[in-house]
């Protein structure tokens, strides 16, 4: 008889259910949606997880534009980047990036709150955040949670 009544059992790319979830952004709290989605994108959520193997879910974001940010975060938080050029440094707010597309702001979120590594540029590949309520990705049967 084995006297071990449990084992430790550790994912990898066979064993891994991945599953399809679709998150509404509307009236939430960019921080506080986007730290649950990271979590789900990297599996914390499941009772297998394991740190080094992708075995998070895919998320659909929907109605991005209609996010919330708290404050006077819409115009006073600043997004840098560079050109690559000198004197290259370019700022915008959350309100001139939703301006242009309404989907970066959470996407640099969740971006922002996955690991530096291979498997978080991997596990970031599993979101997809649209503008508007409607996706192309009924085929995959997604289950409509709330956060």
């Amino acid at each position: 008889m084995d006297t071990l009544s449990y084992k430790t059992i550790s994912a990898n790319k066979g064993t891994v259910n991945k599953e399809w979830v679709v998150v509404d952004a509307k009236d939430k709290v960019l921080g506080r949606l986007c730290s649950q989605i990271a979590s789900i994108l990297k599996g914390k959520n499941k009772t297998n997880y394991t740190p080094n193997v992708d075995c998070g879910d895919n998320v659909i974001v929907i109605n991005a534009e209609k996010i919330k940010l708290t404050g006077k975060k819409m115009t006073d938080k600043q997004y840098v980047r560079h050109t690559g050029h000198p004197g290259g440094q370019r700022f915008a707010t959350p309100r001139e990036l939703m301006e242009k597309d309404g989907r970066r702001v959470v996407e640099y979120a969740v971006k922002g709150m996955l690991p530096k590594t291979r498997l978080g540029r991997k596990q970031f590949t599993n979101l997809f955040v649209y503008v508007g309520s409607e996706h192309p990705h009924e085929a995959q049967q997604p289950k409509s949670i709330e956060i």
